[in-house]
């Protein structure tokens, strides 16, 4: 049996990360954080971890997607950034310890023709050091700024797709 999937309505919001090595698990506890806050009425959230290609499956037929993750970049520890990557290239020079396979997996999608548009939220973090479960102050404080910029995200993108002011729809 064949059919004609038509994009998919509902943004994806994807967080990454190794929750066992503290900070650089900020993408993953983000999503806790969303799904705690009943973001999932808005969006599929998807605790990505360092799945990698794995997670090619999810970009098919999507419009939108968040991405969520730690940076090492030269920014201070909690800095949160947004881009909107298209590329490997268009990505911050150093992404964390699955930065290959993120990247690998954005740039494979493109060339299938099926990546979604993309808001990636960055959150710096220090150099990777001794396994901890616990985001250090600065990074956690950093949590409820994401939900605010994803909030903000989503609100825009079912304004786009009402046609309307995002206080309208």
């Amino acid at each position: 049996m064949s059919f004609s999937a038509s994009p998919s309505p509902r943004p994806l919001v994807l967080g990454v990360g190794n929750l066992l090595m503290g900070d650089e698990g900020v993408g993953v506890v983000a999503i806790q954080y969303l799904e705690e806050h009943g973001f999932g009425e808005f969006a599929e959230l998807v605790d990505g971890g360092t799945s990698g290609f794995h997670l090619l499956g999810l970009f098919e037929n999507r419009r939108h997607m968040i991405l969520i993750d730690a940076a090492t970049d030269d920014h201070p520890l909690g800095t949160v950034s947004h881009i909107k990557p298209r590329y490997a290239s268009d990505f911050p020079p150093t992404l964390t310890a699955h930065d290959i396979g993120l990247k690998d997996l954005l740039e494979s999608s493109a060339i299938l023709d099926d990546l979604p548009e993309v808001d990636l939220f960055t959150v710096s973090i220090g150099d990777l050091g001794a396994m901890t479960m616990d985001l250090s102050p600065a990074v956690a404080a950093a949590i409820p700024l994401i939900a605010d910029l994803v909030r903000q995200r989503l609100a825009e993108l079912r304004a786009e797709a009402c046609g309307v002011a995002v206080t309208q729809c």
